[in-house]
């Protein structure tokens, strides 16, 4: 548990992620490597795709709860929806 705590404190931003992630696609697809690196460098990317699907799902359930906070406080005064955005 506290390994996995660590790891994620140490875990890159979501666009430093992406940008890593970038860049071994990038070396993946010019070729030239050896087994071993390709190897390291496909598993060094499903990391960094597993550390931007973390953001974005963090992003999401942030976003429905958003959402559904603003859907309550509409429902509360439902008067005022001439007033909401959308």
């Amino acid at each position: 548990m506290a390994e996995q705590k660590a790891e994620q404190e140490k875990a890159p931003s979501y666009e430093k992620a992406r940008e890593e992630l970038t860049e071994v696609v990038r070396r993946l697809e010019a070729g030239g490597l050896t087994l071993e690196q390709s190897i390291q460098l496909w598993e060094r990317g499903e990391r960094l795709a597993a550390v931007c699907e973390e953001w974005l799902q963090g992003a999401r359930v942030r976003l429905a709860a958003a959402m559904a906070e603003r859907g309550e406080r509409a429902e509360e005064k439902p008067g005022d929806s001439a007033e909401a955005p959308f």
